[in-house]
């Protein structure tokens, strides 16, 4: 019995490979069969690649050999011949030293991998922090069809009869233990109880904020994001997925036809109205320059600042993932965004219609999940871009997980040079700091870490903890974990190894916060601060070989995604000559 393929509106781009009789097809067609393929299927069936960032290594994907073969079920019910391939897997959770200085290497290998093999679309397998935007990043370079679908949040955790959201509850526990209100052994005892099941972060960490940005961008199906990694509805996600992918290839659907700039607009409001991760702002950034669209901090600031905080999720809120997907998921949000006429409604999405026509029959079930308007979070959520002589490419910061007293203020600054300055001091009882200092942790940036580590939200010296205070101001060139919270400035650009001026901030200088005013400023006068930069010197030497120094020497500042400037912009999918 023989496949006879539909009809297609062109050559499909696997013919390159397998189509004719000539000595590079039989050679691609053999070597292909060797996996026990029947012939038919290379004479017309699309090619669809499942690009799977699945490792043990990386624990948020390590079920996704599993999504991958639901993929598959649905590309042969569809007519595709799919093929899984691995990418490189940076891992939030075990990888040194920072998961943020390999994003860019999953990039250019997705990239690559898309363009050199031999498929017509490809389905994108993520779930930790920095591999969907990394396959976002690496598909939009290439501008082959593309879908996403998450490997989905890890259950709910509990201990001792309380919530326990991952990362959030981990700095929670691990201040009260510096305050003296947990034991260590109740932190251990508290560990069996964080992450209890396969999946990503089952806060609004990056994990959850980043599938929640697949599905508002379009890239992904609706309902994507929030659904839980071990409930069924995962695996039948990505059996739609699969058959999906089969139908946007012959559409010739692409990603620059789906992220447009009204679909980053889409994006930064539903990322306001999720109270989702800080490091929203960097990859969005650095997937709109694969995109060739001209995305700015001041686009996020100005998009997403009207927009009310109504999920009530850990870190902002209280709920975790699960409630939010049993309230609704992320459709919810996009239909109150609708409603609000604060959506693109007309924005394209990869199931072919436009993002409204995919929510607008959508209900909230729990409203103490997804709040009414005027019980929101924060009224005016978003992300804040700061600016001023501290920052003047700007820097970041939550409001949703701020604490409202700390957003005006002025303090006396206290000054660590980098973060093994930070550790080796923070516990000194004689540190000369109290709860109105504000924090400076400088070298945490792209360059300066390398890789721009997610330590920005310094916990608080013990002394300070042992009082009951719980926030201060915090500044730096940093990121910090979506699952983190806190008054914390983050991303200070340019950063302290660049030579900003953060870099030559001392301690005991006055150091202004206005957020409402979107200010951030060092009290010191105008010639002063050249005066001091004109004397700065660089903290480290930069790497002198390998990846590292790659890193240190192409990368970008977060302001504009902290991609390599060499990547930025779509090269396409023209496939090489052959050498057989």
């Amino acid at each position: 019995m023989s496949f006879t393929p539909a009809p297609w509106p062109r050559k499909l781009r696997s013919q390159e490979w397998f189509g004719g009789s000539s000595k590079d097809a039989i050679y691609h067609r053999g070597w292909m069969k060797n996996q026990g393929l029947p012939a038919d299927l290379f004479d017309g069936r699309p090619v669809i690649g499942i690009c799977n960032t699945w490792s043990e290594l990386t624990p948020c994907n390590a079920h996704l050999r599993d999504l991958a073969e639901r993929v598959k079920f649905g590309v042969y019910e569809a007519g595709g011949l799919p093929v899984e391939f691995p990418v490189f897997s940076p891992s939030e959770s075990t990888l040194r030293p920072t998961a943020m200085m390999y994003r860019n290497l999953c990039a250019m290998d997705v990239e690559e991998a898309i363009r050199g093999k031999c498929m017509d679309g490809v389905v994108l397998l993520a779930g930790c922090d920095k591999t969907t935007p990394a396959l976002l990043m690496g598909a939009a370079s290439v501008d082959l069809p593309a879908i996403l679908v998450s490997g989905g949040p890890m259950l709910n955790g509990h201990f001792r009869g309380e919530k326990v959201g991952s990362g959030t509850h981990l700095w929670r526990f691990s201040e009260a233990v510096k305050a003296g209100e947990m034991t260590a052994e109740e932190f251990v005892e508290a560990e069996a109880s964080m992450s209890r099941s396969p999946g990503s972060c089952n806060t609004m960490g990056t994990a959850s904020t980043m599938a929640s940005m697949a599905e508002a961008l379009g890239m992904a199906l609706s309902g994507n994001a929030a659904i839980p990694a071990v409930d069924a509805r995962r695996r039948v996600m990505a059996h739609l997925t699969g058959r999906r992918i089969v139908d946007m290839v012959k559409d010739d659907l692409k990603p620059s036809d789906i992220m447009t700039k009204d679909a980053f607009e889409n994006a930064i409001r539903t990322n306001a109205a999720i109270g989702g991760s800080t490091n929203a702002v960097i990859h969005l950034l650095a997937v709109a320059g694969r995109v060739g669209i001209n995305l700015t901090l001041d686009d996020w600031d100005r998009w997403g600042r009207d927009v009310p905080t109504v999920v009530n999720l850990m870190p902002s809120g209280k709920h975790l993932m699960e409630e939010f997907f049993y309230a609704g998921g992320l459709p919810v949000v996009i239909k109150r965004l609708g409603e609000a006429g604060l959506l693109h409604r007309e924005a394209l999405t990869v199931s072919g219609g436009t993002i409204w026509d995919e929510v607008r029959e959508v209900h909230n079930w729990n409203e103490d999940v997804i709040l009414p308007v005027e019980k929101a979070l924060a009224k005016s959520g978003g992300i804040a871009v700061l600016k001023g002589n501290l920052a003047p490419l700007g820097a970041v910061l939550k409001p949703s997980a701020a604490t409202p007293s700390l957003m005006q203020h002025r303090g006396r600054a206290v000054v660590f040079e980098d973060i093994d300055d930070y550790k080796a001091r923070i516990g000194d009882e004689d540190l000369d700091i109290d709860e109105t200092c504000v924090m400076v942790l400088k070298n945490c940036g792209p360059r300066g870490y390398p890789g721009m580590a997610e330590v920005g939200n310094m916990g608080l010296p013990p002394k300070i903890l042992r009082k009951g205070i719980t926030d201060m101001v915090r500044i730096s060139d940093a990121r910090m974990s979506g699952t983190a919270y806190g008054t914390v400035v983050l991303h200070t650009s340019p950063e302290a190894a660049r030579g900003g001026p953060l870099a030559v901030v001392r301690s005991g200088d006055m150091i202004e916060l206005d957020v409402a005013a979107r200010q951030l400023h060092l009290d010191i006068s105008d010639e002063e601060l050249a005066a001091r930069l004109a004397d700065w010197t660089p903290h480290t030497q930069a790497p002198a070989s390998g990846y590292a120094s790659l890193y240190h020497e192409r990368v970008m500042g977060p302001e504009t995604g902290a991609d390599f400037d060499f990547l930025v912009g779509c090269r396409g999918n023209a496939v090489g000559r052959e050498s057989h």
